[in-house]
């Protein structure tokens, strides 16, 4: 079943996401064939989007760094103020 839901996303993905050759035309270069639209249009679209970027890859560091080390061996965690009770 988890295949089947795979392979759907990921067709679904690949071929909805994708620029049609007209709207391709109409993006700037290095934004080609990514998705629907015009893209970026102006000094301010790219700072908000160069913004978003970096918060996302922060949040993705973050998330990372604590599935791997969540520091449960603090006193003050959740986890033990549960357990000592």
């Amino acid at each position: 079943m988890k295949n089947k839901i795979f392979a759907a996303l990921t067709f679904l993905a690949s071929t909805g996401i994708m620029a049609c050759p007209l709207c391709d035309a109409k993006q700037p270069k290095g934004f080609e064939n990514i998705t629907h639209g015009e893209g970026p249009e102006g000094n301010v679209d790219y700072i908000i989007m160069y913004a978003a970027i970096i918060i996302v890859g922060y949040t993705l560091f973050m998330s990372v760094k604590y599935l791997i080390k969540p520091k449960e061996n603090d006193s003050e965690h959740i986890k033990n103020i549960v357990v000592d009770h």
